[in-house]
């Protein structure tokens, strides 16, 4: 072998050979989608990776190519099942054969697709989104706001050349009701993988003038339902959860409702049905007002005529009643009247005798009752007498008796 050495060709070759032995049938492969590029033949050429689901590295890769014709017929069918476009991140279910070109090496040659897989894994993704939503419970904010009673400012969120924008305009300037809506556009890109940041950006926009908006509306209109994977990202859903505005979605997706579609307050199929919506909720405000007016014309009187007999008996009862009244008054009166005599008479009473008391105490204390005892009074200069140390010989004092009074000196 070391005298007869295989060029690379031949080498490849051998390979080539040995792979078509070892895999002569098409096989069924879970891969994730990669680089997909479609040239000016109509040939696809893109990569199948497999990535570490724990770290998310790349632990295979292979190159596929899908020919033009094959390209032609699953491209559509993939995405009129999936609703899903036929693009990079996307997981799929191929089946492929194997093979190897001297040139160009290793590739999977896609012969066939099953959307079914795709739906599946898409499902589970928005599934693991809204999970994510109601744990950090946010899913149902935005549909426990309270629509305004009289939502008529909308900003709408839309491409300005969608024809989805114009018919929603049209429904609302043309509403039979002849209502008046206010509208303006906040132009965002609605299809594509720039559809979560340019509509979150408009949401900004909205939020930073939030006072001049009474709900926000999403809509698109026509358009391959493949476009509709923008939709179904976690941060486009949390901020429209959040938003201090109600969010009316109409993106014109009949058949499955994207993830911003469970999260905003209402889901409608299409722009005109949004348009309908609101036309809708403005008319059922109308006729409460008018049930509101109707009743203040015909309830009014009524009450007002009650009233004016519930007055007029009061006033034809009050003599009577007044009678009544000031009788009780007088009947108060004279039993306050009586008990007031009655009190004044046992008050007089009590201090009367008080007064016996305090006299005949005052009369039994008398200098004359003690005289008339034998008792006699000795003055001096016409003050009583009560120590002997106060007289001196030459003194003379005046004694008093029940009966006279006589002058004596003091002689020792």
């Amino acid at each position: 072998m070391e005298n007869n050495p295989l060029s690379l060709a031949e080498l490849n070759a051998l390979v080539r050979r040995s792979i078509q032995a070892c895999f002569p049938d098409a096989y069924w492969v879970q891969a994730e989608l990669s680089d997909v590029r479609a040239n000016s033949s109509g040939h696809c050429y893109l990569e199948f990776v497999q990535k570490d689901a724990a770290g998310n590295a790349l632990v295979a890769k292979a190159r596929g190519i899908i020919w033009a014709g094959t390209f032609a017929r699953l491209k559509p069918y993939f995405e009129t099942e999936t609703g899903q476009a036929f693009v990079s991140g996307i997981k799929v279910l191929v089946k492929v054969t194997v093979g190897f070109h001297e040139l160009y090496g290793y590739s999977l040659t896609v012969v066939d697709i099953d959307p079914t897989y795709t739906l599946g894994d898409m499902a589970r993704r928005r599934k693991e989104i809204l999970d994510r939503l109601q744990r950090e419970g946010i899913l149902t904010l935005n549909k426990e706001l309270e629509l305004p009673e009289l939502a008529q400012r909308i900003a709408v969120i839309s491409s300005p050349t969608a024809a989805g924008y114009g018919d929603f305009c049209n429904q609302l300037l043309h509403n039979a009701s002849g209502f008046v809506f206010y509208t303006r556009l906040f132009s965002a890109v609605m299809q594509g993988d720039k559809v979560e940041a340019s509509v979150i950006a408009a949401l900004d926009r909205i939020y930073h003038e939030m006072d001049r908006w009474d709900v926000v509306v999403i809509i698109r209109g026509g358009g391959a339902v493949s476009d509709f994977s923008g939709f179904d990202t976690y941060d486009l859903a949390a901020n429209c959860a959040q938003f201090p505005l109600p969010v009316i979605t109409g993106i014109g997706h009949e058949r499955d409702d994207t993830v911003i579609d469970k999260v905003a307050h209402t889901r409608v199929k299409t722009p005109t049905a949004a348009a309908e919506f609101l036309t809708d909720h403005l008319r059922r405000t109308a006729e409460r007002l008018e049930g509101f007016v109707q009743y203040i014309y015909q309830e009014v009187p009524l009450r007002l005529s009650r009233e004016k007999e519930r007055l007029e008996g009061w006033l034809a009862h009050m003599p009577v009643k007044v009678q009544m009244c000031l009788q009780r008054e007088n009947f108060v009166q004279e039993r306050l009247a009586k008990r007031m005599e009655t009190a004044l008479q046992v008050r007089m009473q009590t201090e009367r005798h008080r007064l016996e008391l305090w006299s005949q105490r005052i009369e039994a204390a008398s200098p004359d009752v003690l005289l008339k005892r034998g008792y006699s009074i000795t003055l001096k200069d016409g003050r009583a007498v009560t120590d002997v140390s106060s007289l001196k010989p030459g003194d003379v004092v005046e004694t008093r008796l029940a009966k006279g009074r006589f002058r004596s000196k003091v002689v020792g």
